[in-house]
């Protein structure tokens, strides 16, 4: 059970949109919605529940991502995105399977379970966000149909990680988009949001099966409150994009879904 007297702090608006917004420019700076922050975010400092917190951070990933797609498409219009809809479509293939299997999972697992698979997953990202981030574009490693059994797989991992956590997945999938299919990384940031979007559709509707989805409604202005925090903060951090080096930025945001993860392992 969460402490009550955190599940109170879930109610203060002030709280919910600055900490929206610390996260989303969090994430801003490295070019991802900052869902993988948000999480621990939810779990200790607003006191939800694991799945809960997971089912939240989904619905406000969803509105992040939303509004990024056609924020970007100054940089990268819809008609370069749709121009790669064959890599689009190898990918969708094993995420909307990976969506759906990953949030029914989440659905059944015990709460302490889960608390465990997030930390584990938080510890997995920081391991990405380390040694995955700054791989520079190149040839695809592979090509034909090695590519697109290759992609589905893929396709189907992320999936499953993006539900479990209620994150985008964009920290996956644009490593994924680089080394796979060669793309450029503005390019993959753009590919990795059409992927996503459907992708999280899938596990939100799944999501949307169990009792636990009634906390969507029972904290609605709380989720549009950090929902507008998050954009506002993704936005700015998007604009301070480059201030920090990411030798010092990745490292640093490392470590804190390091510490997140130990404290979600000891949650209870």
């Amino acid at each position: 059970m969460a402490d009550p007297a955190l599940k109170d702090v879930s109610s203060n608006r002030a709280a919910a949109f600055f900490g929206g917004a610390a996260i989303g420019t969090l994430g801003g700076l490295i070019g991802l919605g900052g869902a993988e922050f948000r999480l621990p975010l939810l779990i200790g400092s607003f006191g939800f529940a694991a799945l809960e917190a997971v089912i939240l951070n989904k619905a406000m990933s969803l509105v992040v991502v939303a509004f990024a797609l056609p924020f970007r498409a100054a940089t990268v219009p819809f008609d370069q995105i749709a121009a790669h809809w064959p890599i689009i479509v190898n990918l969708l293939a094993g995420s909307l399977a990976g969506a759906w299997l990953g949030a029914g999972w989440a659905t059944r697992l015990k709460s302490e379970t889960l608390y465990k698979v997030i930390a584990i997953l938080l510890l997995m990202i920081a391991a990405v966000l380390v040694f995955g981030h700054d791989i520079a574009a190149g040839s695809a490693l592979v090509t034909g149909t090695a590519q697109t059994i290759a992609g589905a797989v893929a396709g189907l991992v992320i999936g499953v990680v993006a539900s479990l956590l209620g994150v985008a997945g964009g920290e996956l999938l644009i490593p994924t988009l680089i080394l796979l299919f060669g793309a450029d990384i503005k390019l993959a940031g753009s590919l990795s949001l059409a992927v996503s979007l459907p992708t999280m559709i899938v596990g939100f509707t799944r999501y949307s099966r169990d009792q636990s989805f009634a906390v969507i409604r029972s904290k609605r202005v709380f989720l549009l409150v950090m929902a507008a925090g998050s954009i506002l903060g993704a936005f700015v951090g998007g604009q301070l994009l480059g201030i920090v080096p990411s030798a010092v930025l990745l490292p640093g945001l490392a470590l804190i879904l390091v510490i997140s993860a130990i404290k979600v392992w000891r949650h209870s």
